[in-house]
């Protein structure tokens, strides 16, 4: 409708719908290609003891490794997510991992360092990693284990 209403928004939307769809086709197939191979190749028992509920500061360090090294757009981190739970990663450790995803990702920080000096990328990086931390902390604390288990059922169901 808008296309007919004020044609020249409406091609503008319509050339940014199609560019979207483009990227999110080049960016999916490669990710769901990983998360085939970590499905099959990566046994549930090592997850579970680098990641899984009592793994500890070393499920911390690895999902906020995991997360920083990810290319790719926010929507491509939530079928790995998906897979994570599988694979039976603690909720927090996959909150951290799509915290990292989101806010402290390599090639940004290092654009940053570029465009920005250092102070800012390392002193940015400084409080996210904390605060993932936190409020991953918090989100597990204020929600029960009924709630977690059902969001795990749910999305284990679905896969």
């Amino acid at each position: 409708m808008l296309l007919f209403i004020k044609p020249a928004t409406g091609s503008k939307a319509i050339l940014l719908t199609l560019s979207s769809f483009k990227e999110m086709i080049l960016i999916l197939p490669p990710i769901f290609v990983l998360l085939g191979l970590l499905d099959v190749w990566v046994p549930r028992e090592i997850m579970i003891r680098w990641m899984g509920p009592g793994s500890g500061l070393k499920g911390v360090f690895l999902a906020i490794f995991i997360g920083s090294a990810a290319a790719g757009p926010l929507y491509g981190a939530f079928p790995i997510a998906a897979v994570f739970m599988k694979k039976g990663v603690s909720f927090s450790n996959i909150l951290i991992f799509l915290g990292a995803w989101s806010t402290t990702k390599i090639p940004m920080f290092l654009f940053e360092m570029g465009s920005m000096g250092s102070k800012f990328a390392f002193t940015r990086l400084a409080i996210d990693i904390p605060g993932i931390i936190i409020i991953a902390w918090i989100i597990q604390k204020i929600m029960n284990q009924k709630e977690i288990d059902q969001i795990y059922e749910k999305t284990i169901g679905g896969l």
